[in-house]
């Protein structure tokens, strides 16, 4: 698609290309369609690290209805120098013809400035996606697996069905990579002060705006208090030390309780805190190495009783099964006695 409208890049485009691709002065430059030719909008100098500056130089250089291309300088090099990123802005409300000028020139552009110094290209029609954020979530989707054909997702669902027969809390087993979102530094720091016993009692909550796993309570909690913690209608995630003799000895066991009040959650809540949960736990006693004894799922705080807890952390063990018993024989008369002469005299024995 190389040069479908004709235009060209101007000599101060050339310019201030060799200038930046040489060198680590240039964070930023602009670059428009005009007269015919691709022109240097604006240029912006680097003075912090790439993504501490990002929003603040990007966003200002975007018009409500104009496009633009946007060359953005990372930190980061390549064997050709420094990688960069290419943004193709193309609001909704420019003209048609200023959309098609843009898209058919964007080859071109790339071709100026040499494709091999461009690690990330973004087309975006809205400012959400030109953001931060709005990059980091576009390397997230392009991290993600591909989609599966329909015979694919069909093959994945048996796998899935196999996986999950005869599932006990204990169990071992294969599932599907779930949703690792990350610890907020509230979460992490009360997550820490727990390992070292300070805390007796974490409760965490799923903020699926900004994508975090956030605080929610650390109030000192004994057995007696867990049940009245247990929201009736949020699902939420518990780390509580349980304390208790277990014969003759005492312990302080960590348990993980993942609580979800049944139907009075949304569908969407029920996945999100289902998918986030196995990559919670894998963090919790991978990164932060708290051991977490039991595992616990429940819709209701007042299954929580002492007695419960206490099988649930100590399950009994059945040492000894029980002896096969003959059955008994029929009731009433079993029939007459078979009765077998002896061979008489002359005869043989068979």
């Amino acid at each position: 698609m190389s040069h479908q409208t004709g235009i060209q890049a101007g000599n101060d485009v050339k310019d201030i290309f060799a200038n930046a691709k040489s060198g680590d002065q240039y964070r930023a430059l602009k670059i428009v369609i005009e007269d015919e030719q691709l022109t240097l909008g604006s240029t912006r100098k680097a003075s912090k690290k790439w993504d501490q500056e990002y929003d603040s130089l990007v966003l200002p250089l975007l018009e409500e209805d104009v496009p633009c291309y946007i060359l953005y300088r990372l930190d980061s090099t390549n064997s050709q120098g420094y990688e960069w990123i290419f943004l193709a802005w193309s609001p909704d409300h420019s003209s048609v013809r200023h959309k098609m000028l843009y898209a058919a020139t964007r080859a071109t552009l790339k071709k100026e400035f040499g494709g091999g110094h461009i690690k990330d290209e973004i087309f975006a029609t809205a400012k959400e996606e030109l953001t931060l954020s709005g990059y980091r979530k576009h390397l997230t989707s392009l991290a993600a697996p591909l989609p599966l054909t329909a015979a694919e997702e069909e093959l994945r669902q048996i796998k899935l069905n196999e996986v999950q027969t005869d599932i006990g809390v204990d169990t071992k087993h294969a599932t599907l990579q779930g949703v690792a979102f990350p610890l907020h530094r509230d979460a992490v720091a009360a997550l820490e002060r727990y390992r070292d016993q300070k805390l007796n009692y974490v409760q965490l909550e799923v903020d699926a705006e900004q994508e975090l796993i956030r605080l929610c309570s650390t109030e000192p909690t004994e057995l007696k208090d867990l049940p009245m913690r247990i929201s009736k209608v949020s699902p939420r995630y518990h780390f509580f030390l349980y304390k208790h003799s277990h014969e003759g000895d005492y312990l302080e066991s960590t348990v993980f309780i993942y609580s979800m009040p049944g139907y009075n959650c949304s569908i969407k809540e029920r996945m999100l805190y289902s998918s986030c949960k196995n990559p919670l736990v894998d963090m919790v006693e991978r990164s932060l190495l708290i051991e977490i004894e039991k595992k616990l799922e429940i819709d209701n705080g007042d299954e929580l009783t002492s007695d419960f807890m206490y099988e649930e952390v100590h399950p009994k063990q059945h040492a000894h099964k029980q002896a096969f018993a003959k059955p008994k024989g029929p009731k009433g008369k079993r029939g007459c006695r078979r009765i077998t002469r002896p061979p008489a005299e002359g005869e043989e024995e068979d």
